[in-house]
């Protein structure tokens, strides 16, 4: 008796096992000439997401508590922006802050520091409700005493430049700004960090460094505190931040020496 013909097996598709690599939209499949059900209801629920990550707000008291209970007292201003409608129209009003901030700021600056702390919300408060502790601890750990802090700022209706008033008021020599970032499809919660020396209103985006996509699906808080903690360093050293400091920090982290200043 004849063996049974054997139904062939489809080819298996070789995208399937790239899209276990990656949050980007690929392998989406189609049924018919259009998305299957199941796409169109991820890209919907993923677009809320980020829809939702503009515009919720920062939850204060409870990022003061957990600042407070890991050894951080944080004082609270506000930009020009009075609202999140003002703040999305009017991007110059999150780049300076309120009268009454800057009054309080100004008092309460106790001489020159190596470094003020900026956590603002940005576009994303999402991200900074999420990993601005887990940063500041693993920032704190990767400083190890070498630089002086103020204590951190936590910012609201907050756009990046707000962090060279800060800083100017607090007579740092460095600012680092935590700002959540304009979400994407797939990173609603990403927290960007902004390093400028000589902080100042005016300050332009040449003049700082930026290390983004800080979360535990993106870079992660440890990986970028050593990243942050050595431009920090270097900036200090050279005087300098921007264009002009290349980001070594894993050439550093290997035991070897960067470019020269």
């Amino acid at each position: 008796m004849s063996a049974l013909p054997t139904t062939p097996q489809p080819a298996a598709d070789p995208w399937a096992e790239l899209r276990r690599h990656t949050p980007a939209r690929i392998a989406l499949g189609r049924t018919g000439a259009a998305l299957p059900t199941h796409e169109v209801l991820r890209f919907a629920a993923a677009h809320a997401q980020a829809r939702d990550a503009v515009h919720v707000a920062l939850d204060l008291p409870a990022l003061q508590a957990d600042l407070l209970a890991d050894g951080w007292t944080a004082t609270v201003v506000h930009s020009r922006a009075a609202n999140r409608d003002v703040y999305l129209r009017r991007p110059d009003f999150g780049r300076r802050l309120a009268p009454d901030s800057a009054d309080a700021l100004q008092a309460a600056a106790s001489g020159p520091v190596d470094l003020a702390i900026v956590l603002g919300d940005g576009l994303s408060a999402v991200a900074l409700q999420r990993h601005a502790l887990p940063l500041l601890q693993a920032l704190r750990t990767a400083l190890d005493g070498r630089l002086s802090l103020a204590p951190p700022v936590i910012a609201t209706q907050a756009r990046v430049a707000l962090g060279d008033e800060i800083g100017a008021l607090l007579q740092a020599r460095l600012v680092l700004v935590l700002l959540g970032e304009r979400p994407g499809l797939s990173s609603p919660d990403s927290l960007g960090a902004y390093l400028t020396h000589a902080p100042r209103v005016g300050c332009h985006d040449a003049q700082r460094n930026c290390v983004s996509n800080i979360r535990p699906a993106g870079l992660p808080p440890a990986v970028a505190a050593q990243r942050l903690a050595w431009l920090a360093t270097e900036a200090l050293r050279r005087r300098l931040t921007g264009v002009g400091l290349k980001d070594d920090s894993a050439t550093a982290l290997l035991g070897t020496t960067g470019a020269a200043p």
